[in-house]
């Protein structure tokens, strides 16, 4: 099959734990041909979508993950599959890019699909399945936000559409910075904020589980840094092995099959304790260490999925 991944800059990627790469990987290896661009090399072009980018081999070589042939525009829609793998923020230039993509339907998968990933962002998504995520409300009204910290005492605070831990803040039963911090957030931004319960079970770690065309593939457990309330890879939590619980595996009963009819091939969901308090659809990350740790080949069932679908 001919492959097409769009996302940020390849040679900026850790071969140890990069997600994308390691998809890349498994399908050079399963003989599909790669392309690479960048989101910005994505446009509409008189009723055709095309990209600027090169064709690509990936290596398992740090500093080099990849050799890039010339810079060459392609047809998308000659394409099998579409990657839409580009780290967030969930702006407009995000969203602009999933309207694009959405127009190869019928024509080339893409995966994640686009219509969805653009109308499920991962904190909003948790709002179908209020049984299973902690108390939560979404406002950027500073009397809103405070009447629920004044409920609830010890709370989360992030900005929506955040991404990889930056911007969030708890805030406990003593703290005086609320005020403070909604003038910051609503100074440069227009969206509201996301505010929920603190669960103390955070301590013991996030919980990343990785679903495939909705069913659960297994789990990693992100321990935050000595001093920390956030767990993110990207802040320095700590990856560990971690099995699936029952509560988990009642989660993903309950949101595999929504994932699965939304075309939402791989996901990762985030539960702390009980709760499930993120579904990540836009570039969810894992795949390494999760491989490394259970010993089996979770890009390959990404792909089994996705040549399924393809017939």
């Amino acid at each position: 099959m001919k492959i097409a991944f769009q996302m940020d800059p390849i040679m900026g990627v850790d071969i140890n734990a990069d997600s994308s790469f390691r998809l890349a990987e498994e399908a050079q290896a399963r003989g599909h041909e790669l392309f690479y661009y960048s989101p910005d090399q994505l446009a509409y072009q008189e009723g055709r979508i095309t990209a600027r980018g090169h064709d690509m081999v990936v290596q398992r070589v740090a500093g080099t993950p990849a050799t890039l042939g010339e810079l060459r525009e392609v047809d998308l829609a000659d394409f099998d599959v579409v990657w839409l793998r580009q780290d967030p923020p969930f702006d407009m230039h995000y969203i602009t890019a999933t309207h694009l993509l959405d127009r190869l339907k019928g024509e080339a998968l893409v995966v994640n699909d686009p219509f969805w990933v653009r109308n499920y962002p991962e904190k909003l998504l948790v709002l179908d399945f209020p049984d299973l995520t902690p108390p939560t409300t979404i406002a950027r009204d500073l009397d809103t936000i405070k009447a629920f910290k004044a409920k609830h005492g010890d709370v989360i605070l992030k900005p929506l559409y955040g991404n990889g831990g930056a911007g969030v803040f708890r805030l406990d039963a003593n703290d005086r910075n609320l005020s403070s911090l909604h003038e910051l957030f609503t100074g440069f931004s227009r969206e509201p904020l996301i505010v929920q319960k603190f669960l103390p079970d955070v301590s013991n770690g996030d919980k990343r589980v990785i679903l495939v065309d909705g069913e659960p593939v297994g789990a990693i457990n992100r321990v935050p840094a000595a001093g920390e309330t956030r767990s993110n890879m990207h802040v320095g939590g700590r990856p560990e092995k971690v099995g699936l619980t029952e509560r988990d595996l009642e989660i993903c009963a309950a949101i595999g099959p929504l994932l699965k009819e939304r075309g939402q091939i791989f996901v990762g969901i985030d539960v702390i304790g009980d709760y499930l308090t993120e579904i990540n659809v836009t570039s969810p990350t894992g795949i390494q260490e999760l491989e490394r740790f259970d010993d089996v080949n979770i890009a390959e069932k990404v792909w089994e999925a996705i040549e399924g679908r393809l017939g």
